[in-house]
């Protein structure tokens, strides 16, 4: 059975379960904050009297400056230790937040939402690094979890704004926003008081013998595998971009059905996501983390084969749920095992990569589809697949976890 490593002495199992729960409210709070900028969108749009390409430009602004400051998160946590980044950054995108509730125009909303994206960017990879030091001092896989508690607070910001629209009679997210931020702020001061300070390896340094170094590790600080991990990311992240964004399109087209119905396609994908983050640290405690991905990355693709050739609903929101399924497994322990190898800095690298594809997939999923259409356009995710599937069985995807368990 392969397990985690013994807590550092430094910090008792009991010091490293609170730290566990800790991260869990911050990964929580990060998803309210993400459900309640995306569930306002519509309404902000109405507001500043913009169209589909206005927003899309904002998207594109928060997307690039999360890219920008990740970078820059990664360094900080590992220079600093993750904890004060991942609270800091949390306030400042409670702040924006906070702002959208008020924004009077198109500039001003761009400027909220570059503001948004910097925030969260620092927020993503320190909160991520976080986790990896709350696994390491409480022994306990929790990064399945973490990410599982992300996405429940992204349909619970989603629900408040849709909640209060309904409520008021009003498509206006201020309300809803103004509630968000300050609730945010309240939780993020708690948790700066309850969040332990944890051990923390400086600049990601793991246990490894020096003969096991590469020279282009000990010129950049950056190992190998980080690079075979972004690559892996730009795949997942373009799978899972395109789960998210399109399965309700695709399902309303080809099963032709009305929109309301097609939004059971996302509801397939968030599903199983969810479902299969809160087992996960099960599955890697019994397997590890690299069979996890490996089992993951085909069952992804077995869903994209169906979105391919699949006419009748019931079989299309099949596939979209193995989709879900697959995909929802691959991201964390990618992640898990970034941090491990390589502390902040990596993980800046792979979740950049990862985010870059996130966003861009979409958008070329959109262009497929114009040109030729969407059932055919996800040929793309289903080759993207294959060639992450390829990818988890070379030799130089480890989990330095297993291997130090296994020694």
């Amino acid at each position: 059975m392969v397990g985690m490593p013994e807590s550092p002495t430094a910090f008792t199992r009991e010091q490293g379960r609170a730290l566990v729960r800790a991260v869990f409210a911050i990964f929580f709070v990060n998803g309210v904050m993400m459900g309640a900028w995306g569930g306002s969108l519509p309404g902000l749009r109405e507001r500043v009297g913009t169209d589909a390409g206005g927003i899309g430009a904002v998207l594109l602004v928060t997307g690039a400056s999360a890219i920008v400051s990740m970078q820059i998160g990664g360094r900080v946590s590992d220079r600093i230790t993750p904890r004060l980044p991942s609270l800091v950054s949390g306030v400042a995108m409670a702040a924006a937040v906070g702002l959208l509730a008020f924004v009077p125009n198109y500039v001003a909303l761009v400027l909220a939402g570059a503001l948004i994206g910097a925030s969260n960017g620092t927020m993503d990879v320190a909160m991520n690094a976080l986790g990896i030091d709350a696994e390491k001092a409480s022994g306990i896989p929790a990064m399945s979890r973490f990410h599982a508690f992300f996405s429940l607070g992204g349909f619970v910001g989603a629900v408040i704004v849709v909640a209060f629209a309904r409520l008021q009679d009003d498509a206006d997210p201020r309300s809803a926003l103004i509630v968000i931020a300050v609730a945010a702020l309240l939780a993020l001061a708690a948790l700066l008081a309850r969040t332990p300070k944890a051990p923390h390896d400086d600049a990601g340094a793991q246990e490894t013998d020096e003969a096991d170094v590469s020279a282009s590790t000990k010129a950049t600080g950056i190992p190998p595998q980080a690079w075979l991990l972004g690559v892996m990311a730009l795949f997942f992240g373009f799978t899972e971009g395109t789960a998210i964004d399109w399965a309700s399109i695709h399902v309303t087209d080809v099963a032709k059905v009305d929109a309301g119905t097609g939004a059971a396609g996302l509801v397939a994908v968030s599903a199983t996501m969810v479902a299969i983050r809160l087992v996960g640290d099960a599955l890697v405690r019994r397997y590890g983390r690299v069979a996890v991905v490996r089992f993951g990355a085909p069952v992804a693709v077995a869903g994209f084969a169906v979105t391919v050739v699949a006419s009748s609903l019931p079989v299309i929101l099949a596939g979209w749920l193995l989709v879900g399924l697959g995909v929802g497994m691959i991201a964390p322990q990618i992640y898990a095992i970034a941090g491990h190898i390589g502390g902040g800095r990596v993980l800046a690298i792979v979740t950049g990569f990862g985010y870059t594809a996130f966003l861009a997939g979409p958008g070329v999923i959109g262009y497929l589809s114009s040109h030729f259409d969407i059932q055919r356009a996800m040929l793309l995710p289903l080759v993207a697949g294959l060639l992450l599937t390829a990818l988890t069985f070379t030799p130089a995807l480890r989990d330095p976890q297993d291997e130090r368990v296994g020694a």
